[in-house]
């Protein structure tokens, strides 16, 4: 009986661990659906571009500004979802240490590590990609000040 509870004991604390990881997985997934809730915004503003005039000045402007956001999206998601797995990554491996008995340590610590580097980066592309957005704003001559 002292086994059965030192081993709840021992999973309920691996689980604990696992918390955090699990909640991060949940903010990095509604920035992923940001992400690519904005990415599709890009391509149906392209679309629209595209089948109006895309060879004047002012569409062929806002077109290249499109793809650039586009790009920089593209590597948000990207980084993001990497960031994703490793944090699930992060989780494995505190269950795989748990279940063979091994501190899981020198593999959880840089795999975090990894995962708030990409996630890092992805946050600075989608900072990049919402300045670029707002370049595409532009007041008429009329009604600046």
């Amino acid at each position: 009986m002292q086994n059965i509870v030192e081993d709840l004991s021992t999973v309920s604390h691996v689980i604990q661990l696992a918390v955090a990881p699990v909640f991060l997985l949940t903010g990095i997934g509604a920035i992923l659906s940001v992400l690519a809730m904005r990415l599709g915004r890009v391509v149906d503003r392209y679309r629209v571009l595209m089948d109006r005039d895309p060879l004047s000045p002012h569409n062929l402007l806002e077109i290249r500004i499109l793809s650039n956001r586009a790009v920089w999206t593209h590597w948000a998601i990207t980084l993001c979802t990497i960031s994703a797995l490793l944090v699930s990554t992060v989780i494995v491996a505190l269950f795989i240490g748990y279940e063979s008995s091994r501190d899981p340590s020198h593999i959880v610590a840089p795999l975090f590590i990894l995962a708030m580097v990409s996630l890092i980066t992805g946050l600075i592309c989608f900072i990049r990609e919402i300045s670029l957005s707002t370049h595409t704003i532009a007041l008429p001559k009329e009604l600046e000040e």
